[in-house]
This record gives C-alpha cells, structure tokens and sequence, in this order.
C-alpha cells in the first residue's frame, strides 16, 4: 500500500490515494499504520477517495480504528495532498466527509500549497445534536462532575463532540492522560467525545490542548480549535475573531455570526511518502498486538 505521511500542526496522519489504491478493513488498517512502533506512526489514517458530491471524498479513522466525522488538520493536508500531487489545479476545492461537504481555499506559492482557509460550517449547540444528555436545549458553561471535581463545560459539535472547559489552571501543567479518558468515556457523552482544556490569554489568543476521542492526546485538533474558539465567544471571552496556540502550533479562527460559520485557516505538510505492507489477513487475532493498547 504506497502512502503519504502528512501533518497539521503536529496532528499526523497517514494518507492513502484511494484514486489508485484499495483499502480493504480501513478500520484494522488504520491501528496498523498508526502504531508508532509496529506501523508507521500517525493519530489515525485517511482515504482520499472519489466522490459523486463533491470533487474529494476524506475518509476518516481514529488510531483505534474508529471511524471520525471529521478532522480539520486532516482536511488541510487532503487539501495540500490533492494539489501538490496532481489531483486537481483547482484552488477552491469541495471535500465531502461525514460532517457535510467542506469548501477549502487554497493559498500557493511555487505550485505548492501553503496553507488552507476551510469553510467548517456551522457550529452545533443542540445538546441532542451534539450529542449530550443533557435536560436544557444547550448547554454552555454549565457545571460538570468529572472525577470528583466539577469543570464548567461548553459542548459545540463542529461534525464531531467537542467538550470544552476553559481553566484558570495552567494547562500545561495538567495530567491528560489521567483526566483526559475520564471526560471522553463520561456518561454525559453517549458518543464519548473530543475534549479541549483552554487558557484564555487575552481577547483574541487562547492556548488549549486536546485529549481526542480514540487517539488520546495530540498535538492539534481542528475542530477542536473551532469549538474552543466558539465556546469562548458564546461565553464572552474573546473577539469573533481569535487565534488559538496548541502544542503543534497555531491556528486563526473566525466564527462569524451573521453567516453562523466557522472559518479556519492553518498550514499543511508533507512529512514523507512510502510504501508498507500490513499483514494479509486482519481477521487474525494476532492484529491486537498492533494495537496501542
């Protein structure tokens, strides 16, 4: 299987041009080629594929083999993958996902792309949509139970659950791996969900991290970088437009509330392209010890 290894802000994964390659099992390849030791490494995989709707399809899976809604660092790259590799000399592309049909701008220079302005529609706040079980019909900045200690939380779905809760603790000092599974797994998610812990710096610069539902901790998540920034806005926090510090780097985004979309605009790369063979037969037991876990 030829692939390609790419990367936004950090956020890796491994990227298969599904217009000359079959993936059979996506779901078992993907805990395969993202094992950091037996695979490739990488947070998950994606399939660019054909589509009847839009110019590309992106096909989107966890490192645990689940399937994702969407990725927005992932959707950039497919964005960077589709131009700089000759799929397309458009600079407006459509990608369909499980989140709708994305429209992405293309910025380039020397025929190769740079960066990536992706139209993520609009945010979810239907708290059945999102989904939460929750009682009122949204629910930002509302007091939750976790572990013993109560986070005032917002849940936005931006195509996929996000949980955000803004801290006056120093994120960077924070234990994700403890805390991060109590908040994907907690019964208020019936999905489990994605979870942004946020510093609001000043009002137009939030840091945050991510602890993402089936990958753990990454260096970025965009759709997470759009929740966090919808949620500080509802609350208040910041300026419509705001940029957001990860681990992996940053991201500008523009929530506008006349349209209600969410733009984002970030950069893309391409880290090296090869070729693996994953094991023939992932019906065999023997695929868990590729497994994370």
């Amino acid at each position: 299987m030829k692939f390609t290894k790419m990367h936004g802000l950090g956020n890796d994964y491994v990227y298969v041009n599904c217009f000359e390659e079959t993936v059979e099992h996506p779901e078992k390849v993907a805990v395969f080629v993202s094992d950091r030791h037996f695979g490739i490494g990488s947070d998950g995989l994606i399939l660019i594929k054909p589509s009847k709707v839009a110019d590309f399809e992106m096909a989107m899976y966890n490192a645990d083999g689940s399937r994702g809604e969407m990725c927005g660092n992932g959707i950039r790259c497919v964005a960077k993958f589709v131009y700089d590799f000759g799929l397309t000399d458009k600079t407006e592309i459509t990608v369909e996902t499980l989140a709708g049909v994305k429209t992405l701008q293309l910025e380039v220079s020397d025929h190769k792309v740079t960066s990536v302005r992706v139209d993520m529609g609009s945010p979810i706040l239907d708290a059945a949509k999102v989904p939460v079980t929750f009682p009122e019909k949204q629910m930002i900045n509302e007091p939750m139970e976790v572990d013993g200690k109560i986070y005032p939380v917002t849940c936005v779905s931006m195509g996929n659950p996000h949980c955000v809760t803004f801290m006056d603790q120093d994120i960077r000092q924070l234990d994700l791996e403890k805390i991060g599974p109590k908040f994907e797994n907690h019964e208020t998610f019936p999905k489990r969900t994605n979870t942004e812990f946020a510093n609001v710096i000043d009002k137009t610069h939030i840091r945050m991290r991510v602890w993402e539902r089936g990958s753990g901790e990454t260096l970025a998540c965009g759709t997470g970088a759009c929740a966090t920034a919808v949620a500080a806005i509802l609350n208040g926090l910041t300026e419509d437009t705001v940029e957001l510090e990860l681990l992996g780097g940053k991201l500008k985004i523009s929530y506008d509330r006349t349209e209600d979309k969410v733009y984002m605009t970030g950069p893309a790369t391409v880290v090296f392209s090869g070729e693996i063979f994953p094991p023939e037969d992932f019906e065999k037991d023997d695929i868990k010890i590729y497994s994370k876990n």
